[in-house]
Parts: structure tokens; sequence; C-alpha cells
């Protein structure tokens, strides 16, 4: 299991970028699909990015498809999310997660999530 500590949030121009990034401790990270999630106030979480352990494969909902991108440095098990030409929708608190199951990752099924990263897009 994963434990993520969430940063890089901030308050940000719409239009603007911002990197976020995901230390998580564990042996386990390397192994681990790793996934972004986001949830805006008053709202389910949702699905953000996904990658997986060997760095073969990413997956973006259309929502962010273009603008985000995820990646992985193993060496530091840390995971990051460039997210660019932001939008005032993009505003919600961000949160990384993983698991040694794709469909699992994809899904959210975790049983604990770290405290997230807030990210605020103005206009």
């Amino acid at each position: 299991q994963v434990h993520p500590v969430e940063s890089g949030g901030g308050l940000v121009q719409a239009g603007g970028s911002l990197r976020l990034s995901c230390a998580a401790s564990g042996r386990a990270f390397s192994t681990y699909h790793m996934a972004w999630f986001r949830q805006a106030p008053g709202k389910e979480r949702e699905f953000v990015a996904a990658i997986k352990w060997d760095d073969t494969t990413t997956y973006y909902p259309d929502s962010v498809e273009g603008r985000f991108t995820i990646s992985r440095d193993d060496a530091k098990n840390t995971l990051y999310l460039q997210m660019n030409s932001l939008k005032r929708e993009d505003t919600a608190v961000y949160y990384c997660n993983g698991d040694d199951n794709w469909v699992a990752t994809l899904l959210g099924d975790f049983t604990s999530w770290g405290q997230g990263t807030q990210v605020t897009v103005f206009s």
C-alpha cells in the first residue's frame, strides 16, 4: 500500500499551469499503478489521470485529455501531474493513490486517502 502526500497546489489564473507532486512512501510504489483524482465542493471524487506501474500506458478522461500529463519517477517514489490550460472547472482538491490492480486504480477503489492539495483556478 502506498501512503501518498500530495503537494504543489495553489491559486492560478485560468489558462495557467501547475505541477502537482505526490510523494508515496512504501516499497510498493514502483510496482503499483498510480492515479490522480479530484473532488470539487459538493461533488463526488472523480478520476483525472492514471499511469501503469511500468509507465507503458496513461489514461485520461475527456475533460482533461490534452491538457494534463501524468508521469512518475520511481527512483524518487514520486508521481506528478502537469496541468496546463487550466479552467475554473478544474478547481478541486487533488488526490493521488495507487494499487497493483489496474481496474481498482481507475475506479479509485482505495481504503484510505491522503490529505490532498487544493487547486483553485480564477478568471
